[in-house]
């Protein structure tokens, strides 16, 4: 190397060199300009030197061997990620135990119940799916499966936007419960005191009154979506002759092991012959009797009801009922909960779809939903549902607590309020669990138990919706509340579970309602 560096400069340094015909330095000297004298020449040779070596140098590290395979160079290879320690089991618990996070506290649950939700959305042919849970107040689990758009390939996620159908209806229910705190509204008094321009209605001929109780319980006697009645009550004989044959058939399995077959049978085949001509009598031509229908005695459920309840609620609030909506959504941070529109950009908003006549999957028609925002007609996601149950869930313990918590918070509703929404009214069903009955906007469960070390029913509120190209559920499954729990725990306690489906006719409820009780499980079994 100090050989070629001092090449360089001697020929540089020469008269006849290469430096002096071309470049600068060569019109330079044509120019007749002073000539340079050696510090430059020296100076450019210390340059090019320098530059010279900094290129070897980086050539002979270029091709320096590679370390072998079994000492690799820690620095130039990437880190790998240490190694968790490994877990020790936890000692029962005392304040310096940690707590498990909670993914990891219901991991056997969110397993359990995606497991579930894949064979449920296996077995109806569902697009997609989005479930979301929340123990005791806190989200734990959110997940889509599947597809919000199948064309496009979009998956669903947590935050995908889906119709909720018929858990508006608990929605509303909201509204009308704070005009009723707050004195505006009076639930007993005919409808035509806040909407006169409804029509008074008869019944064979007797004048009937409509309250705003009866509709939100589906006991007014206005339709639903069927407009031939003598359908619907020959659907609704149908179901009460097999509800009464599937009871007296278990009733007579009982007695045959008694040995009172032969009774049963006789008693059987007489309810079955009464039960066919009350099922003809009521087909019959109508007959102007005062005592033939008693209002609040016959259950019809009807969405359309709903939508005169939103009236209702426009003329007693004085606000139009979706800016009153509005402003509990607001106030309850469903920042996603908005009425279905076809015009405006939603963000996340979920494809529909449904099975034609071939069995093929095609897209939904196009619905206009605006005539029963109230009782069908909002778009909302797992999370913002999550939210509302949880309201509704503290709302309804608060009252448990307030004596061993004074600084608690109030609930959005008053305890007493939420006891009266989640009480079952006589005379309803529950058509997604035959077990419960209907209340104000709730389907409820009670509690109960008949014989001992055998099936025990948990006491839970839910709504199943179902709609054009979407099925969904709210569940909501309260802790089971003793001295010690009120005095060491704040509410809201329990399980709130949703599900959204961009397929119609899903039943979902039974599937929350075990999805549920997984989540109930792995809480209890934690120390």
């Amino acid at each position: 190397m100090y050989r070629l560096l001092s090449a360089v400069t001697a020929r540089a340094a020469t008269p006849g060199g290469w430096g002096w015909g071309c470049g600068r330095r060569g019109a330079h000297q044509r120019a007749g300009l002073p000539h340079l004298g050696a510090g430059w020449v020296g100076g450019l040779g210390l340059g090019l030197g320098l530059a010279l070596g900094v290129k070897l140098a980086g050539a002979l590290r270029s091709a320096a061997p590679a370390p072998p395979p079994s000492d690799p160079d820690p620095e130039t290879l990437p880190q790998a990620e240490p190694q968790a320690p490994k877990e020790q089991p936890l000692a029962a618990w005392s304040p310096q135990t940690p707590e498990l996070p909670r993914s990891r506290r219901f991991a056997r649950a969110i397993d359990s119940s995606r497991d579930l939700l894949h064979r449920i959305k296996d077995e109806v042919g569902a697009p997609g799916i989005v479930v979301g849970v929340s123990v005791d107040g806190k989200e734990v689990w959110s997940e889509g499966l599947g597809y919000a758009d199948v064309e496009n390939r979009v998956p669903c996620k947590p935050e995908t936007v889906m119709r909720i159908a018929s858990i508006s209806k608990s929605l509303t229910m909201v509204a009308l419960a704070k005009l009723w705190e707050a004195g505006k509204l009076d639930l007993d008094i005919p409808v035509q005191h806040y909407v006169p321009e409804f029509p008074e209605k008869e019944y064979e001929g007797e004048k009937v009154s409509v309250t705003t109780r009866l509709l939100i319980s589906h006991l007014s006697g206005i339709r639903h979506y069927e407009k031939d009645m003598k359908k619907v009550k020959e659907e609704k004989a149908y179901k009460a002759l097999k509800m009464k044959e599937t009871m007296e058939s278990d009733q007579e399995k009982e007695l045959k092991e008694k040995g009172g077959k032969s009774n049963e049978r006789n008693d059987f085949a007489k309810a079955k012959v009464e039960q066919d001509n009350e099922a003809k009598g009521r087909n019959s031509k109508p007959v102007k009797k005062k005592n033939d229908f008693e209002q609040g005695s016959q259950f019809l459920y009807s969405t359309f009801g709903y939508s005169l309840l939103a009236a209702i609620v426009e003329r007693a609030s004085g606000y139009k009922y979706l800016d009153y909506m509005q402003k509990i959504f607001h106030d309850l941070d469903m920042l996603t909960t908005v009425q279905e529109e076809n015009e405006p950009v939603i963000y996340n908003r979920a494809r529909f779809y449904v099975y034609n006549k071939k069995k093929r999957l095609v897209n939904t028609p196009y619905v206009d939903n605006s005539y029963k925002w109230a009782g069908g007609g909002f778009l909302s996601t797992v999370g913002d549902l999550l939210k509302f149950g949880n309201a509704m869930l503290y709302g309804y313990q608060v009252g448990l607590f307030k004596n061993s918590n004074e600084n608690l918070l109030p609930g959005y509703l008053k305890p007493e309020t939420m006891v009266m929404i989640w009480t079952p009214v006589p005379n309803t069903e529950m058509s997604w669990d035959k077990e419960g009955k209907y209340a104000m906007a709730w389907g409820v469960v009670e509690k109960k138990q008949t014989y001992g070390s055998c099936r025990k029913q948990r006491h839970y509120a839910s709504h199943t919706g179902g709609a054009v190209g979407a099925s969904s559920v709210l569940l909501i499954l309260p802790e089971e509340l003793d001295a010690e729990s009120i005095n060491k725990k704040v509410p809201p306690r329990g399980i709130v579970v949703s599900i959204i489906c961009n397929m119609q006719s899903v039943g979902l409820n039974s599937t929350a309602l075990k999805i549920a009780l997984e989540f109930d499980k792995d809480r209890s079994d934690l120390p």
